[in-house]
């Protein structure tokens, strides 16, 4: 899964699955144009980056605004791979949703990644060669509790992946997505009655995953061991709908 002299960007990079795709990316040889928020875990997670092997830069920007996201591509400059990874999950019930809310959450999980691929495909595309990854939710499919933005967004981001897989395969830009499932990272820490932990015992697999595991299948949609694969959301959730009830 080599991406030996391949540039990538990675939004939502300073934390998470997002770091760990960095990380994994520039193992497999890439640069790693590295988006956050926070300069100081944007520095850390450079010096990761390099030290798995790769080179890094740090950008910060506000993917709630169109105008800086725009700016991050610009800064990015020509790229072979996006991962479109950021996005934010606050716990909102429809009656108690702002329309700041809905702006932020729509904004920033599903404008950003369309104003990215806007911006970075087109150069892709003049070069015949190119990998876009989204990472999505189960909540696109299965819509939780008091997360309907959030699962609103992440269904839009789902169906803009399949519409992009037609779009541009035929020119040489794939587009995929993966959908993971519970997974322990910061962000997700106190999430449900039982936590992080409670959810993944509804898996299969009867546990949750670690970030590391859903960045495995990012670099493989990124990389040319995926070279026929296009239009597909991968779920890397456990097992979790398909063998057991969703708690």
């Amino acid at each position: 899964m080599t991406l030996s002299g391949k540039t990538a960007l990675v939004t939502g990079a300073t934390a998470g699955i997002g770091y760990a795709v960095a990380v994994q990316l520039a193992a497999a040889g890439a640069e790693v144009v590295v988006h956050g928020r926070n300069a100081e875990r944007g520095a850390k997670t450079v010096q990761d980056v390099e030290n798995a092997g790769g080179s890094a830069c740090f950008v910060a920007a506000d993917l709630s605004d169109a105008d800086d996201v725009r700016r991050l591509a610009d800064e990015a400059g020509e790229v072979d791979v996006l991962v479109n990874n950021a996005g934010i999950y606050p716990v909102i019930a429809t009656f108690d949703a702002t329309d700041a809310d809905f702006d932020e959450q729509i904004n920033t999980n599903l404008r950003a990644p369309f104003v990215l691929v806007q911006k970075l495909v087109p150069g892709m595309l003049s070069r015949g060669d190119g990998a876009v990854v989204n990472v999505s939710s189960v909540a696109a499919s299965r819509p939780a509790a008091d997360a309907g933005i959030y699962g609103a967004s992440k269904a839009g981001l789902e169906l803009l992946t399949k519409l992009w897989a037609d779009e541009f395969g035929a020119r040489g830009v794939r587009v995929n997505g993966v959908s993971p499932g519970p997974t322990r990272t910061a962000g997700t820490a106190d999430f449900g009655p039982d936590g992080i932990e409670g959810m993944g015992r509804t898996t299969a697999l009867a546990r949750a995953a670690d970030a590391d595991e859903i960045a495995s299948a990012v670099t493989f949609l990124a990389s040319p061991a995926a070279s026929y694969v296009n239009g597909t959301i991968l779920d890397v959730d456990g097992g979790r709908p398909a063998i057991r009830p969703v708690a």
